[in-house]
């Protein structure tokens, strides 16, 4: 089916009634959790994962995807009028925003912040719908070896990544693999790491693992760090852009969601480098009239370029969730695991496969981008209250939840008591400063990493060489070593290089 077919098919399916109402429950949820400091779309989306045992598979992906592209957009409210990012994708929107804000243009910022993620969720998207299928091209022609080696790379650096340093990236990481073991071994039926419960036969479920990591552990964490006391949240007032607004917005948002796509497709690009990348660039390329607002009044391509940055990469993120089966971030990581709740397994097959659910979702997406900016403008005012909303209140409806949707998936007490005990490490592992998301993506590419090694050694006859012979397994081992030596070595180097000169 071309690029053109399948769309055609999806927006036959997402322009349905049923369907436009899971986008537009979506992107609402989603704009009202991103705009909340410190709940992000993972955490969301890993408190519906129950809703998969009864809704079908094409609605609650256009929902977990309304609340992913919402989150994008939401966070931007937090970082310019309270000037607290909830993402880390919002941290360099928050430099010029909240300046905007303090000097009474909170505003136009909202509203350039808004246009420019409709623009380049736009650009994302079309690039999903075109890339997605010569990257399913390429990736028919990859055996178990390379699978193998590719699931290396994206464990290296993510790890790497994601955890600031690639230690703590990597015990965050042997934790998920760790995780990922629990049950019968698929291949010999013996169990491993049961401790003779009868309930981890089938393994951890990786809904409770998410829920755990992302909701119980976040919520007491923050519950751990809050101080009382009254957020100043800067008035919106008028959204309108003026002529000089729209002039001076145009470019960054076509430059940031430039940067930002390819990111995106990386393994382990996230949104955080093209963001600062965008905020540099037009820092250098801002006309030098306006030169003078950056770090002091607030200078609107501050707003445009990173914020377009931010959602062009999270649009990246589904390419290699939806082509490879990989997983880049948390929230993909998560979104993986719902497709495997309904027995499917993302990856170059898929396309053909289930091409309906993929084309719908891809056309779900341009609907969701249009629904957000239309939600966006006119409700930036709601979405500001929502601010007010006292913490504890909010912490505790979050336990609440996510006991319930815990408990709903099994009736089992051993669910509960894993739940909270998981979400105590991951508290202690948010204090020191150990990222949650490897430990998603190491329980659930764990197992297939375990799966591909096994069918290359068994096509091999036991020869590891194989993963060093074939020249692309090879070169993904390579680019791996890289990424894990190369910080360090060029740290180093730095170092002395500093050292010398002073």
């Amino acid at each position: 089916m071309d690029v053109w077919s399948g769309l055609a098919l999806g927006f036959g399916n997402a322009l349905s009634i049923t369907n436009l109402g899971w986008a537009l429950l979506g992107c609402f949820l989603g704009t009202a959790i991103g705009v909340l400091p410190g709940i992000g779309p993972a955490l969301t989306i890993a408190l519906l994962l129950p809703i998969t045992f009864q809704v079908s598979a094409q609605g609650a992906f256009i929902l977990f995807c309304g609340v992913f592209y919402g989150a994008m957009y939401g966070g931007s409210t937090t970082s310019i009028l309270l000037n607290t990012p909830g993402e880390s994708g919002s941290i360099i929107t928050a430099l010029e925003g909240a300046k905007m804000a303090r000097n009474g243009r909170a505003g136009p910022a909202l509203a350039t912040a808004a246009i420019g993620s409709f623009i380049a969720g736009t650009i994302g998207t079309l690039g999903i719908s075109f890339l997605g299928p010569v990257i399913v091209e390429l990736a028919l022609k990859l055996g178990p070896p390379e699978y193998f080696c590719l699931m290396i790379l994206c464990f290296v650096t993510v790890s790497a990544v994601l955890g600031g340093s690639a230690l703590r990236g990597l015990t965050s990481l042997g934790f998920g693999l760790m995780l990922g073991l629990v049950g019968i071994d698929l291949q010999t039926g013996q169990p491993r790491m049961t401790f003779g419960l009868v309930d981890l036969l089938d393994g951890m479920d990786v809904v409770l693992v998410a829920v755990a990591l992302f909701a119980v552990g976040e919520t007491l964490f923050l519950a751990w760090r809050y101080v009382e006391g009254n957020q100043i949240v800067r008035p919106v007032g008028n959204i309108m852009m003026s002529r000089t607004d729209w002039k001076r917005s145009f470019w960054p948002w076509i430059r940031g969601s430039a940067l930002g796509f390819p990111f995106g497709v990386m393994p382990a690009g996230g949104t955080e480098m093209p963001t600062m990348l965008s905020y540099y660039a037009e820092r250098r390329l801002v006309k030098p009239e306006h030169r003078h607002e950056f770090g002091t009044t607030g200078a609107i391509e501050g707003v445009a370029g990173p914020e377009a940055a931010n959602n062009a990469a999270a649009a990246g993120i589904l390419v290699p969730m939806l082509t490879l089966g990989l997983p880049t971030s948390a929230t993909a990581a998560i979104m993986l695991n719902a497709f495997q709740s309904y027995g499917i397994q993302p990856g170059p097959l898929l396309f053909t496969t289930q091409a309906e659910l993929v084309w719908t979702l891809i056309a779900s997406l341009y609907v969701a981008n249009v629904m957000l900016v239309v939600l966006n403008l006119p409700l930036v005012g709601l979405w500001a209250r929502i601010l007010k909303i006292p913490q504890p209140q909010l912490y505790a409806g979050i336990l609440v939840f996510a006991t319930i949707g815990t408990y709903g998936i099994s009736n089992s007490v051993t669910d509960l008591i894993l739940l909270y005990g998981l979400g105590v490490v991951a508290m202690f592992m948010r204090r020191f400063d150990f990222p949650t998301a490897p430990v998603v993506i190491g329980m659930i590419l764990g197992p297939m990493a375990e799966q591909a090694m096994r069918q290359a050694l068994t096509i091999s006859q036991g020869d590891w060489t194989v993963f060093l012979t074939r020249p692309v397994s090879l070169a993904l081992l390579l680019l791996a070593g890289f990424a894990l030596l190369a910080p360090p070595v060029f740290g180093v180097i730095a170092r002395r290089r500093a050292a010398a000169t002073a």
